[in-house]
């Protein structure tokens, strides 16, 4: 099935900025925006839910924060009681 979408400047380029910070085409972020509410109906829930970190962290309000997130290195040490 073909759409077509009638965006305001500003929205496409928002649109596109977040495809590239996912890595994957505008095409493919709407596809995955759109099953997403999709599956919302679906279920009755109000929003998508998200179920990986990494879709957390790419997705407003973090999306261009350019947090730098590293793994501790850290281990847990043996407590005396």
């Amino acid at each position: 099935m073909t759409v077509t979408l009638d965006l305001n400047p500003e929205l496409e380029k928002r649109l596109l900025a977040q495809a590239r910070e996912r890595g994957i085409s505008l095409g493919d972020y709407l596809r995955e925006i759109v099953a997403g509410q999709a599956q919302c109906v679906v279920a009755g829930l109000a929003e998508p839910p998200q179920k990986r970190l990494i879709d957390v962290l790419t997705t407003t309000p973090f999306a261009g924060s350019e947090l730098n997130i590293q793994r501790s290195r850290d281990y847990p040490r043996a407590v005396d009681l």
